[in-house]
């Protein structure tokens, strides 16, 4: 399959990957994973990569996380949810600005916003998948952070899920970048196809 058939906005679906101020954007408490995405220039990537999606007629859903202050309904039963935690502080809290996406994706009113509030992925249950399904998407592309576990976690229950997935490998950072590097070759390109930015956005122009 041709990359403009398997990106077909009308069935296509980009979804960012916890692309917030508090995660890597001005208020990241993790500075290595913030400058690693300067580093490749992700931030610029997704958001041309959702702009190209907008003027296509693709539809763009932004994967966010968020809390209750209290942390009811959330777990830490893992060490980097523990870690992360710790780390972020109120960050991540409902309502606080850590919670806005970046500026570089240019969030438009006919964006899908889907948080969690628990979990590493943005497929286990939450509404998302439904939603894809009611908006008849067969292909999603996933740009974001990071590919250490929350952009590898959803390209794998994507796949599981039966969708197409497309990485724009440009659009997305692990830490340090050569470890998601080694990630993207020797995983997820067995799993997804996986082309630079600029592909995408020509076959959308």
């Amino acid at each position: 399959m041709d990359l403009s058939s398997l990106l077909d906005p009308t069935s296509t679906a980009v979804l960012t990957m916890e692309l917030q101020r508090g995660v890597v954007g001005d208020l990241a408490a993790l500075s290595d994973l913030r400058d690693a995405a300067a580093l490749v220039s992700m931030p610029a990537n997704a958001g041309r990569i959702c702009a190209s999606a907008r003027s296509a007629g693709a539809t763009v859903v932004h994967c966010t996380a968020e809390f209750r202050p209290d942390r009811k309904g959330s777990a830490t039963n893992a060490r980097i949810l523990g870690a992360s935690q710790k780390l972020n502080g109120d960050r991540l809290d409902r309502g606080q600005p850590g919670t806005e996406l970046i500026p570089q994706l240019g969030a438009d009113a006919g964006d899908l916003v889907v948080p969690r509030t628990h979990g590493l992925t943005p497929f286990v249950a939450t509404e998302l998948d439904q939603l894809l399904r009611n908006c008849g998407i067969r292909t999603v592309v996933a740009v974001g952070n990071s590919i250490n576990i929350g952009i590898l976690g959803l390209v794998l229950a994507a796949v599981d899920l039966g969708y197409q997935v497309v990485v724009p490998n440009d659009a997305v950072v692990g830490v340090p970048v050569e470890y998601g590097e080694s990630v993207m070759e020797n995983t997820i390109s067995l799993l997804a196809t996986v082309v630079p930015t600029d592909d995408v956005v020509d076959a959308w122009s």
